[in-house]
């Protein structure tokens, strides 16, 4: 039994290729990010030539009625069918008679800088994030360089499925310029910004190891660390081919040749990156995790310090951001799931630092978009400053335990009314109805939310104790049980 196609723009951008024994894999998947599906199979069910040509002159015809600009800033990662994808984007664009400005291989954050230099009417990153090799994606911009909302992602796939759409006569095709020089300007960008102190850094002589997984990060974040000053740098997995050494999520389980290696060579922190640089984690001097969650936490400690301000994470990120915001005397908001929806309110409330909890870091003083370069930047001045081994920094941050569990629904059920049930249940507790249902107890936390990709309700939890966090989740799928027996 197939699940349904979603034919929306969905708030999130991190969907991964799931499979259950009663669900197959959703591979054309049309999200706020983009375009997103699996190499191969058949037009309008993967992400095949035709699908790419049509959503791509979609959204050129969408920018040129909306901008009255005909130039878009293209890039992408170093993924096996990224060439392919590059080359049918360019065509469809110059057969659109756009101008085109090729990044070549690039990081999201990089081309979200190049769009608003460029002054362009929006960009194309050509990347699916963390997912597996066989995963591509059309990453849409806007103007300013950051995700298109879901009001205009609704209209590019109205002008998509139409083909409201025409291609330029032989006299107006477009142009194509490549232009390699933006890893320098990110770069420059980056050691401008005041938090970011060089020398401080330099000081430090550290040792680090990156693991780049085979993408662009080997590319730029070895530059960039020889602009900060550090010199003793190992990349592993640095050939730049996009075949993965290992599941491209820098998350715990996918980092053991990172850790061992920073053990082993005395290092004094491993550094890890997604294939499109957008996710940042460490890992400390002993080859443990500093957490991927803390990633913002620490750089968001050590911008309070010395801008005063409102954070922003998801409400599935870990209170530890909550705690050291308020205990640097300033105040925490919490977003739905989602980079769109962490800039919106970091936009509403003027936050200072934001992000999620995946290691994404969004700093507005540079741009609003997740960048791991901006991260490493801040945390290595962090770092530097305190005078403390990374195992000691961690050490200074409150320590939570997040779990996550999901509830397979073998029957459709109004969400509404199963969330409404659960809150009257906890009624007496703190709750939040952003996004799904986040209950806040005096223990811990649980947050209760739609898949966008399978028919499942996703349950996160965090406690200081993992037995107490997975104590939640149970509960909750154990309320879930009861209240949809009939």
């Amino acid at each position: 039994m197939k699940n349904e196609l979603k034919i929306s723009f969905l708030f999130c951008d991190f969907l991964l290729p799931l499979q259950s024994k009663n669900y197959t894999v959703l591979t054309l998947i049309k999200s706020i990010s983009g375009i997103r599906g699996t190499i191969g199979g058949k037009p309008g069910e993967s992400l095949s030539p035709i699908d790419i040509v049509k959503y791509t002159a979609a959204f050129a015809s969408f920018i040129y009625e909306n901008t009255g600009k005909k130039k878009l800033v293209i890039g992408r990662d170093a993924r096996i069918s990224g060439p392919m994808l590059e080359n049918l984007v360019i065509s469809t664009l110059v057969a659109m008679g756009f101008e085109v400005v090729n990044l070549g291989l690039s990081t999201t954050p990089t081309v979200e800088i190049a769009v608003p230099m460029e002054q362009a009417g929006g960009g194309i990153i050509l990347t699916a994030s963390h997912n597996p090799k066989e995963w591509n994606a059309l990453k849409l911009l806007n103007a300013a360089g950051e995700f298109i909302s879901d009001k205009d992602g609704q209209k590019i796939l109205k002008i998509a499925a139409k083909e409201k759409f025409e291609f330029a006569d032989v006299n107006d095709l477009g142009t194509v310029t490549v232009n390699d020089t933006y890893f320098d300007k990110h770069i420059e960008k980056i050691l401008a910004l005041p938090l970011v102190e060089k020398g401080a850094i330099a000081m430090k002589e550290f040792k680090i190891i990156v693991d780049a997984v085979n993408s662009t990060g080997a590319l730029v974040v070895p530059k960039l660390l020889k602009a900060l000053g550090v010199n003793d740098v190992q990349v592993l997995f640095d050939d730049v081919s996009g075949k993965f050494a290992h599941n491209p999520e820098p998350l715990p389980e996918n980092l053991s040749a990172l850790a061992n290696e920073v053990k082993f060579r005395k290092a004094n922190l491993g550094i890890a990156v997604d294939p499109d640089v957008d996710r940042l984690c460490f890992v400390t001097e002993e080859g443990e995790m500093f957490g991927e969650e803390y990633t913002l936490v620490a750089i968001s400690d050590y911008i309070l310090q010395h801008t005063k301000g409102a954070t922003v994470s998801n409400l599935s990120s870990t209170k530890a951001l909550k705690d050291v915001t308020e205990k640097n005397g300033c105040e925490y908001f919490g977003a739905a799931v989602g980079e769109v929806n962490v800039v919106s309110k970091m936009k509403e409330v003027n936050a200072v630092i934001g992000g999620e909890g995946n290691g994404g870091v969004i700093y507005p003083e540079l741009h609003y978009g997740r960048d791991a370069l901006v991260g490493i930047a801040l945390f290595l001045t962090h770092l530097a400053k305190s005078n403390k081994t990374m195992k000691l920094l961690r050490n200074t941050y409150p320590d939570y335990t997040i779990v996550k569990n999901k509830f397979t629904l073998e029957k459709e059920v109004d969400l509404n009314e199963l969330f409404e049930k659960i809150a009257v249940k906890y009624k007496n507790e703190k709750l939040n109805r952003i996004d799904g249902l986040k209950i806040e107890m005096e223990e811990g936390w649980v947050h209760l939310r739609q898949s966008n990709t399978e028919p499942i309700i996703r349950i996160y939890a965090e406690s200081r104790y993992k037995n107490i966090a997975e104590n939640m989740t149970l509960k909750i799928m154990s309320d879930i049980k009861e209240f949809t027996a009939n």
